[in-house]
């Protein structure tokens, strides 16, 4: 009924949003005779304001169209690799026609990205990705809204998680495939790779692994705390809601996004509330350059999707509540998931301000992969860096992902 009552709202406010674009054109557009009142700028920018906090915002493209390699632009091709039902592999295939780079694109390792399902859409890791090309062949995990899926799919657990990585590891072949994974799924990657590992499967080269809760029994954040304060039975009865009529996936049960984006809102209000009245203020003083770099960062995070309920509920029991893979006590499909059955090398990275994934949860890998060996390990904390600091922005360009380049680089050799 909540989640009804959300599409109710979100009808009712659809033709306000629309009259607020238009009242935002009217007075700042050169060609009105409008936008030359007094007073037409701060009209403008309550209008533009107004419409960006109640309209709806829908799944942003990655919009990554070129790439430099080696000094030499080349264009990028997006495809999908593999289609299942709650997630699509996707490709960046980069193209070049001088002799020099096809070779340098040809040889390059290939680089699996496990983007988190934990409320935002892929696109998410836009920055991520943009950086690895210049390098690597790369490939990213794009989780389908789940109010999209129709009932008749089935239902998604986190077992169902794992599965789906261990296949497109298969697809993509593990043979040089470097698996980086950021936040949530840092816990079933592992589990992927060490379930692979314990049958004889090849499994991949490397496992880079970035801001993930493996075990929250170290340093724990606000958000597990949240996830520890109230018995499962809560969790089940106060935030799983059905999917109304209007989506292909009417009836499934699900955790909405639009509850998921209450929550990442209430984690820093202020943070929040001062940064659109300096849009605001941005809009009136004629400042667009800042203006678009707000509306750019909002754009991507307002941009939420639903997830199944049984995922989302056993995330909470499995990994926030049991701690089921840091005390070797998780099976799946009644296997026991025990990394130290793993021989890949890896690398474990976390940001010293991470509110999210707090430090020492990541690095908590180390202690299960007791089978690699010290010279194939790799231990990463960035200092000033918060959670999205590790994977996106400045510190990721400067800091991170060099080193992340040149462990992949010592691995390969």
């Amino acid at each position: 009924m909540f989640y009804q009552l959300n599409e109710y709202t979100r009808a009712w406010l659809q033709p306000w949003t629309f009259l607020a674009d238009a009242g935002a054109q009217m007075y700042s557009s050169q060609g009105s005779w409008m936008s030359q009142l007094p007073w037409a700028d701060r009209a403008a920018a309550g209008f533009e304001l107004f419409h960006r906090l109640a309209k709806d915002y829908e799944k942003p493209r990655f919009g990554i169209d070129r790439v430099e390699v080696n000094g030499k632009e080349c264009a990028v091709l997006q495809r999908t690799v593999l289609a299942k039902p709650f997630c699509n592999l996707e490709h960046f295939n980069r193209l070049s026609d001088d002799s020099a780079t096809v070779k340098r694109l040809t040889n390059a390792a290939n680089v699996l990205v496990v983007a988190p399902l934990s409320g935002h859409h892929a696109t998410l890791l836009r920055d991520t990705v943009g950086s690895l090309l210049q390098d690597h062949n790369v490939f990213i995990t794009d989780w389908v809204d789940a109010r999209m899926v129709p009932v008749s799919e089935g239902e998604f657990s986190l077992e169902d998680y794992v599965t789906y990585i261990e296949d497109f590891i298969r697809e993509i072949g593990a043979d040089d495939l470097h698996v980086i994974s950021v936040c949530q799924p840092t816990v079933p990657t592992l589990a992927a790779v060490s379930l692979m590992a314990a049958r004889g499967e090849p499994t991949p080269t490397s496992l880079i692994m970035m801001g993930g809760p493996i075990d929250t029994r170290r340093s724990p954040t606000s958000v597990n705390n949240l996830a520890t304060r109230h018995p499962y039975s809560w969790f089940e009865q106060n935030v799983i809601h059905i999917v109304p009529a209007n989506y292909p996936g009417a009836g499934r049960r699900v955790y909405p996004g639009f509850l998921q984006h209450m929550g990442f809102i209430a984690m820093n209000p202020e943070r929040h509330a001062v940064s659109h009245w300096d849009f605001y203020r941005d809009l009136v003083k004629g400042d667009l350059e800042t203006a678009q770099t707000h509306r750019r960062f909002y754009d991507e995070y307002n941009a939420v999707l639903d997830m199944p309920a049984d995922y989302y509920l056993d995330c909470i029991r499995i990994v926030f509540q049991d701690h089921l893979l840091p005390r070797g006590l998780w099976d799946i499909h009644g296997e026991r998931v025990d990394p130290s059955k793993i021989r890949s090398s890896i690398m474990t990275i976390e940001g010293e301000l991470d509110d999210i994934s707090g430090v020492g949860q990541t690095s908590a890998a180390h202690d299960l992969c007791t089978g690699v060996s010290a010279d194939h390990r790799e231990k990463l904390v960035i200092e000033g860096a918060g959670h999205y600091g590790i994977f996106s922005g400045r510190r990721w360009r400067t800091q991170v992902y060099p080193k992340v380049r040149d462990f992949i680089a010592r691995q390969r050799a």
